[in-house]
C-alpha cells in the first residue's frame, strides 16, 4: 500500500523533573525498587501546563522544522487520554493556536496505542488524496490522574508530548491493529458516575488503576505476536528492521517482548528511564529523539508498536 513520509518529528516535556528519590520521600519506595521493577529513573511533570499546552509546543516546533505555513496543514490529529476538556478537542485547540485555518481536527483515544492508531488514520487520509500534510501529535498530562499515595502507580507515569508532520510517499508501509473490549479492563480511570442513577456511588477521584501482572502478560504476548504477524504479512524479517520503537510502559515488558521474539535488546529503543510511561506520547517522543540523534535515517525500516487499555494494541512498519 502507499506509504507516508515523515517530514519532521519533535517532542516536548515539562521542565519539572521528579526523580525516584523524590517520590520516595512521600511513599514507601526507593530508587533501587523502582529501577529494578520498571527501569524508570525520573519523569517530567506539568506545573500548570495542560495537554493542549504541551501539544502546541510540539506543533510550533514542527512548523519551524518543516518550514511549512500553518495554512498548508490539512489535518491535525492528537492522540490522548488526558484532554483538557470533553470539548473542545485538544486538536481543535492546537489548530486555533497555530493558525492552521484550513485543517480539520480530531482527537484519537486509543490509550497507549493512540499514536499508532493515529498513524493509521493519517495514512488513510493521505493515501486517499484527501490530505497533503497531516500533523499527528501524541500528548498526555497523566499527573492529574495519578494517585500520588499509591506507590504501585505513582512511580510509573510522566507528562510529555511528541509529534510528526506526514505526507503521502512511495516508501514502504504496513500495519496490523487490534482491539479487544471483551477482555478485562486492566488500565482504566474510575468510572463516570451518573448522579441521577440510584445506587451509584461517587468515586473519590478519577485516578489511574493498573493491574501490573495482567498488563505485563498481555503486553508481552500480544505485542510479540503482533510484530510476528506484521512481519509475515509484509514478507520481511527482523533482520530487515533497523529499530523497534515500543510503547514505553516498563523496561521489563520490553525485555519480555525481546525474549519472545528472540531479538537482541539492541533492536529496541528504550528511553523510559527519562520519561516514565507517557501513554500516547511515548512512541513519538522516542521517534523524535532517535531522529535527532541520527539513530535512524533515510531508508531505514522501523516498527512502532503500542499496547494499552481498552484493550488496544497494534504496530506500524514503515521506511523512514
Amino acid at each position: 500500500m502507499p506509504g507516508v513520509k515523515i517530514h519532521a518529528a519533535a517532542h516536548y516535556a515539562p521542565p519539572k523533573i521528579v526523580t525516584n528519590d523524590e517520590i520516595s520521600t512521600w511513599v514507601d519506595t526507593s530508587d533501587e525498587w523502582i529501577m529494578q521493577r520498571t527501569g524508570i529513573s525520573q519523569r517530567h511533570m506539568s506545573q500548570g501546563q495542560n495537554t493542549s499546552d504541551l501539544s502546541i509546543k510540539v506543533a510550533t516546533q514542527l512548523l519551524e522544522k518543516t518550514g511549512l505555513s500553518p495554512e498548508t496543514i490539512d489535518l491535525i490529529l492528537v492522540a490522548t487520554v488526558t484532554p483538557d476538556y470533553l470539548s473542545p478537542s485538544v486538536s481543535c485547540m492546537v489548530q486555533g493556536a497555530i493558525g492552521a485555518t484550513n485543517a480539520i481536527a480530531m482527537d484519537v483515544n486509543g490509550a497507549c496505542t493512540g499514536f499508532v492508531y493515529g498513524l493509521s488514520v493519517a495514512h488513510k487520509y493521505l493515501a486517499s488524496g484527501a490530505c497533503r500534510h497531516v500533523m499527528l501529535i501524541g500528548a498526555e498530562v497523566l499527573s492529574k490522574y495519578v494517585d500520588w499515595t499509591d506507590r504501585n502507580t505513582c512511580i510509573l507515569f510522566g507528562d510529555g508530548a511528541g509529534g510528526v508532520v506526514l505526507s503521502a510517499g512511495d516508501n514502504f508501509y504496513g500495519e496490523k491493529l487490534h482491539a479487544r473490549g471483551a477482555m478485562p479492563i486492566t488500565m482504566a480511570y474510575q468510572p463516570v458516575v451518573n448522579p441521577f442513577c440510584p445506587g451509584e456511588k461517587s468515586a473519590e477521584a478519577s485516578q489511574l488503576k493498573v493491574d501490573g501482572r495482567e498488563v505485563f502478560e498481555f503486553a508481552v504476548k500480544s505485542v510479540s505476536e503482533n510484530i510476528d504477524e506484521l512481519l509475515a504479512a509484509t514478507g520481511l524479517t527482523l533482520d530487515d528492521i533497523r529499530y523497534i520503537i515500543p510503547h514505553q510502559a516498563n523496561r521489563r515488558i520490553v525485555e519480555g517482548i525481546s525474549k519472545k521474539l528472540k531479538a537482541d535488546m539492541s533492536k529496541f529503543f528504550v528511553n523510559i528511564q527519562n520519561y516514565g510511561n507517557t501513554s500516547s506520547a511515548s512512541i513519538p517522543i522516542a521517534l523524535s529523539e532517535m531522529l535527532t540523534a541520527g539513530l535512524v535515517g533515510a531508508g531505514d525500516k522501523i516498527i512502532m508498536s503500542g499496547f494499552g487499555g481498552g484493550l488496544t494494541w497494534g504496530s506500524v512498519l514503515m521506511t523512514v
